[in-house]
């Protein structure tokens, strides 16, 4: 991130600051295709249209509703990206960033990323969730190119998602009743759906789902020292596992049936997430 976007940043959160006018978010969320509905689960909540927020690129796809919530979710204080932007859609991934970075600034030290998926190894059945243990950025670019001013050059991605948060979501889905695999995303440029071939290739490289998200968010919060875990709601089957044909509705529909898995788990993850804060 250059100088100019640092401004970008600052700007955007002032405003924010000005607009909210309370104490700072402990937590942020970003919740991905079709899972949305986690933001209406905050209390005291007030929401921003992200075209009102300076500098913040706004999203066009389906499911995204595009707004910045804030408010109380497992009695922690939370920041919300209700929808993301994606590369696909014409952004840069220096923009596609914009508001985890955003999240960062307002003071959230720990962030949970969720995410729509493919999902890849034969365990994974539509309505799954996968608590993502590392990834694979295939998407042929890093929202780190360019100047550098926030963080190190070279960011260390050992622990690209914290350790102690992934105990924390087995433990939150133990709490809550809720079924939780994990394993290796992919992330790719999209927007079309892989081929079977590759698939195959995804699947000898070792990773267990696939999408379009998540990982420029994951390299842009660990650049800023920021703690990530993350979950993807595997919405259909990757091409080659399925007869049907690939559609955004089907992922949709998919994470509107396991809404209520996906609000407990995330409700549940917040509160031990924000208590280990």
């Amino acid at each position: 991130m250059d100088s100019g976007e640092a401004s970008k940043l600052s700007e955007a959160a002032t405003f924010v600051q000005g607009r909210i006018g309370e104490a700072p978010p402990v937590v942020g969320l970003v919740l991905g295709s079709g899972l949305g509905a986690l933001a209406d689960e905050l209390s005291e909540a007030a929401r921003l249209p992200y075209a009102e927020v300076p500098h913040m690129p706004t999203s066009s796809v389906a499911g995204h509703a595009g707004k910045l919530c804030f408010g109380q979710l497992g009695g922690v204080r939370v920041a919300c990206l209700q929808g993301r932007v994606h590369a696909y859609e014409g952004h840069a991934l220096s923009r596609v960033v914009f508001g985890v970075r955003l999240l960062a600034e307002l003071g959230c030290q720990t962030v949970l990323l969720s995410n729509a998926a493919g999902g890849i190894a034969e365990r994974l059945q539509a309505g799954s969730l996968m608590r993502i243990e590392d990834h694979l950025n295939l998407m042929g670019d890093s929202p780190l190119r360019g100047p550098s001013s926030r963080g190190p050059r070279f960011p260390d991605m050992t622990q690209a998602y914290d350790a102690e948060l992934g105990a924390l979501c087995a433990r939150a889905a133990q709490d809550s009743n809720v079924a939780l695999e994990r394993g290796v995303y992919a992330g790719l440029l999209g927007p079309s759906y892989e081929t079977p071939a590759e698939i195959r290739m995804l699947a000898t490289l070792g990773a267990d789902a696939v999408g379009m998200s998540t990982v420029p968010e994951t390299i842009a919060l660990r650049q800023m020292g920021v703690k990530v875990g993350a979950v993807s709601c595997i919405t259909n089957l990757a091409a080659g596992r399925s007869k049907e044909p690939l559609s955004h509705q089907e992922v949709e529909s998919t994470a509107a049936r396991v809404k209520g898995d996906f609000i407990r788990l995330f409700t549940r993850w917040v509160a031990l997430a924000g208590g280990a804060a």
